[in-house]
């Protein structure tokens, strides 16, 4: 998470507790150490809005955006209170303020004021006043509610609170005062807990180890003016690429929707979005491209040189460190090609233009297998699918989506697309995911499949894959497995064969930060799946991951090993081939489990076939090729 901006402080015993970014850490001042705060290790939800210290609870109160409250004490542990989340109720439910008064926490909603008894965790009283309180107050034997729209009130605390007709208009209201305690206001700002800068993860790449980042900034078709910048995840390290170039360019540097990294030289990346085109070198600024300088063109319907509407919303580089981009919304450009020579080459398609422009929102930009470019428009108009072949200047653009039943597929956006293991192209939409097979990318009119999955309740009725979901992103994985992101709905996990759901994540049944999912990359050597939400970035350890071409001695290993007797998780054959057979065994050859890789790994309980724990032990990991060819042993020693 980000901890960059910090808007509240609270001393709390020997610990300051921060919020920065809506996230929180604190620090503790007898041992300076720093320890951070997230959905994955400690909070119920993320999204904080305010934090506060009660004293004679020991606790400090956390409220999140969506009404949700955690309890947080000193030892780290967390009490929920999720009444007020749980609550159906018409009323703006926003927490403005948390105000202490002895067991009492005092919170100012859009319609009133809610009373927690912090000490027994628990809801008290609820006062619906219909009116927006940004703050109260406890003074003499009087309530007050300060509402900058609606004035101030008060009220006898003997008398019946939840009757609004017992409060008083006394006067006009007023803000809260939210300055900071400059002594600790100091402190903070010395701290360093780690993290990106800012929490956007609009649009994720992992790349030669890296994870390459920047926030994103469209949502149903509206700009969303996040910051520009591009975040780069090594290991536990994040690398912020420099963000002040709006001084230099001399026009906004907001919402970034796509990274390219030149495949020859990884410290040249460029980024884009609906600002324009941007290189940076080892992380520093190097050049804008805009319609001075480049064949990049304004948006048709503002203006060709307004600099904060050049669309170019998709970017990719080729083997040969050729960079292409779409131009969205021009009059004059579409695709366009920076070769390695830094020489601009149009390549641009009437059949891309409607309404005099390019059509609006060109994204998600890939080379496939074949060497063909293939990109679809997320834009209400005009929503599509095209495959641009280089070598042939020839494009085809779909504008109509056919299913195998004949039916036509109504589809409002096409948000992304992407490329499986048997090289079948998948576009995802809003109403759930198509897959164009190989047969029909030269067809005028090709069959689009709507992939149906068999109810299995004995009868013969299957239901498209995921229909009427809206598909935001798609991986696949070392194992031919497809995760779709979505938008509400958050991930799904498919098998190779389309049949399966392995696994469907939210954010009340997981750790997934939130139901709608932005981006998706995988780390292929490892099988981690990350996830850019709109409320940060979390990842998932998966047990698929690239295969090897051949097993051999040195890539091929177990972990963890030595399996000791307080490790109860999964155990990790890594470095298979694709589909390898897989077969563990004990010292003298009784067979214990077996089965296939996924992608590149293979994963076992530790427990024999009748699910019963293993014995202490050495156990033989016996590989072979999908071809039956021998492959490679490992040995995994077992102590409990």
């Amino acid at each position: 998470m980000a901890y960059h901006d910090i808007t509240e402080i609270q001393k709390g015993g020997n610990n300051l507790y921060i919020l920065a970014s809506n996230n929180l850490y604190s620090y503790n001042q007898n041992d300076q150490s720093i320890q951070t705060y997230d959905k994955i290790n400690t909070l119920s939800d993320c999204d904080i809005t305010h934090i506060a210290w009660c004293q004679a609870a020991k606790k400090l109160i956390i409220t999140y955006q969506d009404g949700n409250i955690d309890l947080l004490d000193q030892s780290g542990n967390i009490t929920n209170v999720s009444d007020y989340y749980s609550k159906s109720m018409t009323e703006n439910k926003t927490v403005n303020s948390i105000d202490i008064y002895d067991k009492y926490a005092y919170l100012s909603t859009g319609f009133g004021i809610l009373k927690l008894n912090v000490v027994d965790a628990e809801i008290s009283d609820t006062y619906n006043l219909g009116i927006n309180v940004n703050y109260c107050y406890l003074e003499g034997s009087y309530i007050y509610a300060s509402s900058v729209k609606s004035g101030l009130y008060k009220a006898l605390l003997t008398d019946n609170l939840m009757d609004k007709n017992n409060w008083t208009r006394v006067g006009d209201g007023k803000a809260k005062n939210t300055t900071i305690d400059s002594d600790l206001l100091t402190i903070a700002q010395t701290l360093n807990p780690g993290g990106p800068k800012y929490n956007n993860f609009g649009f994720l790449k992992f790349y030669q180890g890296s994870l390459y980042t920047c926030g994103g900034g469209f949502s149903a078709n509206k700009d969303l003016y996040r910051p520009g910048c591009v975040q780069v995840l090594k290991g536990e390290d994040w690398t912020v690429y420099q963000d002040n170039i709006a001084s230099t360019t001399n026009h906004s540097f907001i919402d970034l929707n796509t990274i390219a990294i030149d495949p020859n030289n990884t410290s040249r990346v460029f980024t884009g979005g609906r600002t324009g085109l941007y290189e940076f070198n080892k992380g520093s600024f190097v050049k804008e491209y805009t319609y001075e300088n480049s064949p990049l063109r304004g948006s048709a319907n503002v203006s060709a040189t307004n600099k904060d509407y050049t669309l170019v919303q998709g970017i990719t580089f080729d083997n040969n460190s050729n960079l292409w981009c779409l131009n969205s919304g021009s009059a004059t450009t579409s695709i366009l090609e920076l070769n390695k020579s830094n020489e601009w080459i149009s390549h641009h398609k009437t059949s891309l233009m409607r309404d005099g422009r390019t059509i609006d929102m060109l994204v998600s930009p890939f080379f496939d297998s074949r060497n063909i470019l293939w990109f679809v428009n997320n834009h209400f108009n005009y929503a599509s699918l095209a495959c641009y072949q280089p070598s042939t200047d020839g494009i085809n653009t779909y504008f109509s989506f056919i299913n195998e039943d004949g039916t036509t597929v109504n589809i409002t956006y096409a948000r992304c697309v992407a490329e499986d293991l048997d090289h079948n192209i998948w576009i995802g939409t809003n109403v759930g995911p198509l897959m164009l097979e190989p047969s029909e990318f030269n067809e005028s009119s090709p069959i689009f499949q709507q992939i149906k999955v068999p109810r299995n309740d004995g009868t013969n009725y299957a239901d498209y894959l995921l229909s009427g979901i809206d598909i935001s992103c798609i991986a696949i994985d070392g194992g031919g497995r497809k995760w779709f992101g979505t938008n509400g709905n958050g991930v799904y996990l498919i098998s190779k064969d389309n049949l399966t759901q392995v696994q469907h994540f939210l954010s009340t049944n997981s750790k997934l930060l939130s139901n709608n999912i932005e981006s998706i990359a995988i780390n292929d050597a490892t099988g981690e799946v990350f996830f850019g939400t709109d409320k940060g970035l979390c990842s998932y350890m998966s047990d698929a991951s690239t295969a090897n071409e051949e097993m051999i001695k040195d890539n091929v290993w177990a972990y963890p090993n030595p399996v000791r007797p307080d490790y109860t998780g999964i155990i990790t054959i890594t470095g298979l081939s694709y589909d390898a057979d897989i077969k563990i065994v004990t010292s003298n050859g009784v067979l214990i489990n077996e089965g296939k890789s996924n992608g590149g790994i293979y994963t076992w309980n530790g427990c024999d076939q009748k699910g019963r724990r293993v014995a202490s032990g050495i156990y033989m990991v016996e590989t072979a090729t999908s071809e039956g060819k021998s492959g490679i042993v490992c040995k995994i020693a077992i102590v409990n």
